[in-house]
């Protein structure tokens, strides 16, 4: 039975609608046949926690069906981020084609090294909850009580809103 999922999409290096275009066709290239997948519009947005310098990010959210567990699926990003030109750096969060994390997977709730689900951050990140919000305003997180909708309303950051770039892509 496949679990539905969603994966947050970021990239700031090189043609950002390009990478984000390609890493959603091999997401969705992970999921069952005649399954369905949601994606949100594309937002620009300021980079946060990120080395000075770095250029703005695009970000996206997809939803899709996985057959598998969170750790296949884990591999699954990591090795698209890979073949999409991330590379390993010692700089913590330093600029890069494409980073995908997993947001949350069914109602599973795990707290690991490697896996966090729910996304340890997604309720604090204004970058991940607005376009979220596109595809999923009413979306409960596993072991939560309160929307993503309500998380963005109540949230106190000094990020600034991501702008919406376009809403097909």
């Amino acid at each position: 039975m496949a679990s539905r999922t969603g994966i947050a999409l970021g990239t700031n290096v090189g043609n950002r609608l390009a990478n984000l275009r390609e890493a959603r066709n091999l997401l969705i290239n992970l999921m069952p046949a005649d399954t369905t997948y949601e994606q949100s519009g594309v937002y620009q947005s300021e980079p946060v926690d990120c080395p000075p310098e770095s250029p703005d990010f695009y970000n996206a959210v997809i939803e899709i069906d996985f057959i598998g567990k969170p750790h296949d699926l884990l591999k699954a990003t990591q090795g698209i981020e890979w073949k999409l030109g991330r590379t390993s750096s010692a700089v913590r969060n330093a600029p890069r084609p494409i980073d995908l994390d997993i947001l949350y997977f069914d109602h599973f709730v795990m707290d690991e090294d490697i896996l966090t689900l729910p996304h340890p951050r997604l309720t604090d990140r204004r970058f991940v909850l607005k376009p979220l919000l596109d595809i999923h305003p009413h979306l409960i997180l596993p072991g939560d009580e309160t929307t993503v909708g309500e998380h963005l309303r109540r949230l106190d950051s000094d990020e600034t809103d991501p702008i919406l770039i376009q809403t097909a892509w």
